[in-house]
């Protein structure tokens, strides 16, 4: 069964390499149909059998399919036809690749230098938050010592209020 899907997934990524698709960023549904070789009908059914299948609509309501829809749809298209899936078949195979290949994504371990630039970024804002604060209180001392003099016996008494808890 293993070996099946890798050729399915291989011959299927032919079929969408062997069909030229011009380079544009998008495509209408005539256009599609025509390089798919099936009814504009049958792209429209494909649409609310396959989640994977989705594309952008204009203003005016227009399917605008991109590259990555038109080879999608291809690729549907060799799994109906030349493969022999069932539609419920063809969605679960689809499904499965896309779970494979996010699955090979997240085995990837993080680089070392990217958790070492974290904590130099964590130090550095540690370091801004620091010179921050005592700019602040800096100010703060500033402005307290400008007040007018019947004020400023005022807040002799009291001390002025610590606003960053140290």
């Amino acid at each position: 069964m293993q070996k099946q899907k890798h050729t399915s997934q291989r011959s299927s990524r032919q079929e969408a390499a062997t069909t030229a698709i011009p380079d544009k960023l998008y495509f209408r549904i005539g256009e599609v149909a025509r390089l798919c070789k099936v009814q504009s009908y049958v792209l429209r059914f494909w649409e609310s059998e396959f989640p994977q299948l989705k594309p952008n609509k204009s203003g005016t309501g227009q399917r605008l399919y991109r590259r990555r829809d038109v080879e999608m749809a291809l690729q549907v298209k060799h799994l109906l036809h030349e493969e022999g899936y069932t539609i419920a078949g063809a969605r679960q195979f689809l499904l499965s690749e896309a779970r494979d290949a996010r699955k090979e994504n997240r085995s990837q371990p993080d680089l070392p230098l990217k958790t070492a630039s974290k904590e130099r970024d964590t130090d550095k804002n540690r370091q801004r938050l620091q010179r921050l604060r005592m700019e602040l209180n800096d100010l703060l001392e500033m402005l307290s010592a400008s007040r007018p003099a019947g004020r400023r016996e005022r807040t002799k008494k009291q001390s002025p209020p610590n606003l960053f808890g140290e």
